[in-house]
């Protein structure tokens, strides 16, 4: 689990995260969403250590990750795994050498162990055989499932995910988020992702945390956004017509009641 209470972060004289309070909890996947300058980058780079936030705290199990020393700090990051935006494969280095790298970074396991270690986990992404590839041979599906390898490969407490669907198809992004999903379940994770994918809200939302210039908007789970009457939210979610007809659809699906101000024959037109 990891606990975030009134952080707050600023850049010269610009405060881009302001108080924010938030409790992202093991075995569910966190979402940070929100538009461009929301902090939401900021933020989960705030959770890695990326930058030093100018108050707050945040708790991993309840150890404070801006006041602990370097080593403990070490020690954190150790059990931290990383879903980068581009994948950030080494291009040089095959998908086995690729997954092997954190092993070889933080262990002192035999050859013959890390390759166990490394194949479990490609076998657990649904690359079996794809060892020998090279990263230029492989589709942007296969590349990010490389890259959740590669991050779960320590057997992390935390993973971290900026926007795991970028660049992919909506059906490969399900894939991929449902891939993620799995593995935050099987593994209870604490499992963090920073995303703009609305299917990826819907879909595996367990706990959403909705920034608006540098504030907490909202927050929830993916069943309560439905009937959120938060107006912000609404508007970033449910941009368009489409979308806003889909939320009152499902609306009438969970509940059985139509929306105020509509009818039947609005929603179908």
């Amino acid at each position: 689990m990891i606990e975030i209470k009134n952080l707050r972060k600023s850049f010269a004289d610009k405060t881009v995260i302001q108080d924010v309070t938030a409790t992202m909890k093991a075995g569910q996947c966190n979402l940070i969403i929100g538009s461009s300058g929301s902090g939401k980058t900021v933020l989960m780079k705030c959770l890695v250590g990326l930058f030093q936030p100018d108050s707050g705290q945040i708790l991993y199990d309840g150890k404070d990750f801006v006041t602990m020393t370097d080593e403990d700090r070490k020690d954190i990051r150790k059990e931290i795994g990383m879903l980068f935006q581009g994948s950030a494969l080494f291009d040089s280095q095959t998908v086995e050498q690729n997954v092997k790298f954190p092993l070889d970074m933080f262990t002192k396991d035999s050859h013959a162990e890390k390759l166990k270690r490394v194949n479990e986990v490609l076998e657990r992404v649904k690359l079996v055989d794809a060892n020998k590839k090279f990263p230029s041979e492989l589709s942007g599906g296969m590349k990010k499932r490389v890259a959740l390898a590669r991050a779960i490969v320590l057997n992390p407490k935390y993973l971290f995910c900026d926007e795991p669907n970028s660049g992919l198809d909506p059906q490969t992004s399900l894939i991929i988020d449902k891939l993620i999903q799995e593995v935050t379940t099987e593994y209870n994770i604490t499992t963090v992702i920073n995303t703009h994918d609305m299917n990826s809200v819907m879909e595996i939302g367990n706990y959403i945390l909705y920034m608006y210039q540098g504030n907490k908007e909202w927050e929830g789970s993916n069943k309560e956004i439905i009937f959120s009457k938060n107006k912000r939210l609404n508007e970033f979610i449910f941009a368009s017509d489409f979308l806003r007809d889909a939320k009152e659809m499902r609306m009438l699906e969970e509940s059985g009641k139509i929306p105020e101000d509509r009818n039947m024959d609005d929603m179908i037109k």
